[in-house]
């Protein structure tokens, strides 16, 4: 038998198999990256082939997964380790950390770019796109889920979750547009080709994911303990981001050593 919408979280029931809204929007961020990055690659001088971007998908797959469950249970749910080390490997009870999935990714794509000499920083920039669009659908799974979701408001577009006293910001809509918004400017940053450094692309993504992470996060409610940085308190997720955002700075004032659209590697 087949069921269609089930319960809130599982989209669709198969002879009792579960297939989980996560699940689907995962698999069209992975599907969009596929169809965009091949389209994306010109932007920075790369000739890749499809069979070159199914490889890099297949790691950059397990790396978000892996890094985003690891990164979830090292930040938010250390208990697991020693409570119920089995749950770490159930992703679909939810729980995945942005941050974690960032490493992930980032170590499978450090491995993909030195086994075929390509370039990193240029490499990056392609990325960011399909990175904020994945992201972008990560949040819309949260707000099906209803979770995730932010403080008490009176404004009109609060929403109701159940369970949970007063209309509540949606912080999961909050930042679907917060990623859309990165993934349309760090496109525009991308194409012009003359006189773009190498690495703009991607710092530009990292300092405004940090930024605007950091500003949702005041209004999100929170299920963990506050970190005391001494001036003030800060959400895990405000101290997760800050180093993305200061690796961006860092990065967008080096960038300059990298090169510029007008001396284009490309890559077989």
């Amino acid at each position: 038998m087949i069921h269609f919408f089930p319960t809130r979280r599982v989209a669709l029931e198969v002879f009792g198999f579960s297939i989980y809204w996560y699940g689907l929007l995962y698999l069209v961020s992975f599907l969009m990256a596929y169809k965009l990055l091949p389209r994306l690659q010109k932007y920075r001088g790369f000739r890749l082939t499809q069979e070159d971007w199914s490889a890099y998908l297949s790691w950059a797959v397990m790396g978000v997964l892996v890094g985003g469950r690891l990164g979830y249970v090292l930040f938010y749910a250390p208990h697991l380790l020693a409570d119920n080390p089995l749950e770490i490997v159930k992703v679909w009870h939810g729980g995945m950390s942005s941050h974690g999935g960032f490493i992930g990714v980032l170590l499978c794509t450090l491995f993909f770019v030195r086994s075929r000499s390509i370039p990193l920083v240029q490499f990056a920039d392609v990325l960011v796109v399909p990175v904020a669009l994945g992201l972008a659908l990560g949040r819309v799974g949260n707000f099906i889920n209803l979770e995730l979701y932010g403080s008490v408001t009176h404004l009109p577009w609060g929403i109701r979750i159940p369970g949970v006293e007063g209309l509540r910001h949606p912080t999961q809509l909050y930042a679907v547009a917060k990623d859309l918004c990165i993934a349309t400017l760090c496109y525009r940053h991308l194409v012009p080709l003359k006189t773009q450094h190498y690495g703009k692309t991607c710092a530009l993504f990292l300092m405004l994911y940090g930024m605007l992470r950091f500003l949702i996060e005041f209004i999100r409610v929170q299920d963990y303990p506050l970190v005391d940085i001494g001036v003030m308190e800060l959400t895990r997720g405000q101290v997760l981001t800050i180093p993305v955002f200061v690796a961006g700075v860092i990065l967008w004032r080096a960038a300059h050593r990298f090169g510029t659209g007008s001396t284009l590697t490309r890559c077989a």
